[in-house]
C-alpha cells in the first residue's frame, strides 16, 4: 500500500505572510498524525519562503513519539545547512531535490549529466546516519541510472507531466501513463524504491496508484488548498481512502 507523505511547505507559506506562528505547523502535524496520515515531509528552503529550520526542529521533536508509524521526510537541495539539519534530526528519509534560480517551486528532477562524486558522498553521509535518501528525478531511464549510480535508495519520480496529462485525457495521457510505467518498472528493475510527487490531487491520484511499484507519495498544495474548505483532518481522510485501496 503506497504511504502518503503529506508536505506541509503551504501551511508554513500562510504563516509567513503574516508573520507570528498561526497557523501553526505543529497543530497541523497533529491534526494530520490524528487522521492516520503515515508520513510528514518538509522542503526548508535557503531563502526560508516556508519552512523554516527551527520548523525542522520543532517537527522532529513533535514527531518523535510516533516514529513508530509516521515517517519523516525531509526535502532540499544539499547544501550544508540542510545536511546540518538531516545529521542532526536523522529523519527516516530525505529527497534531494535540485534548485534553479527565480522557482517558485520544483520544476523538473536532477538532469542526468549532474557530477556524481559530491552527491555521492552526501548520500553515503546519510545512509551511515541511517537516512533512507530519495532522489527527485523525472521518469526516464537515464536519470533513474544515475540516481542508481549514486547509491540512492530511492527515487521520486517529478509527476507534474503526468498531471498537464491526466487534464488533456486520452491519448496524452495513455502516453504519459506509459512512460511513467516503464519508469517505474525501471527503477524497480535497478533495486531503486519508487516514491512521487508534485501536483497528484484527488482527481488524479487513483489513476497514477494504479502503476507497478509506488511506494509513497508526498501532497502538499492540492491537500492543503482543499483542506481551506473541508479541513485538514478530512482531507487526509480522503487520500488515505484511495491510498488504502
Amino acid at each position: 500500500m503506497p504511504r502518503l507523505s503529506v508536505n506541509l511547505n503551504k501551511i508554513a507559506t500562510l504563516r509567513n505572510s503574516r508573520g507570528g506562528e498561526v497557523p501553526s505547523v505543529l497543530e497541523a502535524v497533529a491534526v494530520c498524525v490524528a487522521a492516520g496520515a503515515p508520513g510528514i515531509t518538509v522542503h526548508p528552503r535557503e531563502d526560508e519562503r516556508h519552512i523554516r529550520p527551527d520548523d525542522v526542529y520543532a517537527v522532529a521533536e513533535a514527531l518523535e513519539a510516533v516514529r513508530d508509524r509516521v515517517e519523516y521526510n525531509i526535502e532540499g537541495n544539499p547544501r550544508p545547512q540542510l545536511i546540518e539539519m538531516v545529521e542532526r534530526v536523522r529523519p527516516d528519509q530525505c529527497t534531494l531535490v535540485p534548485v534553479r534560480p527565480g522557482e517558485l517551486t520544483s520544476e523538473a528532477g536532477w538532469p542526468a549529466d549532474t557530477p556524481k562524486e559530491q552527491l555521492r558522498e552526501i548520500i553515503a553521509r546519510f545512509q551511515e546516519a541511517g537516512v533512507r535518501v530519495s532522489v527527485f528525478v523525472d521518469p526516464d531511464p537515464e536519470p533513474i541510472d544515475w540516481a542508481r549510480e549514486l547509491g540512492a535508495d530511492r527515487v521520486e519520480l517529478y509527476t507534474e507531466p503526468y498531471a498537464r496529462a491526466f487534464e488533456q485525457g486520452g491519448r496524452a495521457l495513455a502516453v504519459s501513463l506509459e512512460r511513467f510505467g516503464d519508469a517505474c518498472r525501471h527503477a524497480h528493475a535497478l533495486g531503486l524504491g519508487i516514491n512521487a510527487g508534485h501536483d497528484l490531487d484527488l482527481q488524479n491520484l487513483r489513476t497514477f496508484l494504479g502503476l507497478p511499484h509506488v511506494e509513497e507519495v508526498s501532497i502538499g498544495h492540492a491537500l492543503i488548498s482543499r483542506a481551506l474548505f473541508v479541513g485538514l483532518g478530512e482531507v487526509v481522510s480522503e487520500y488515505l481512502r484511495i491510498t488504502s485501496r
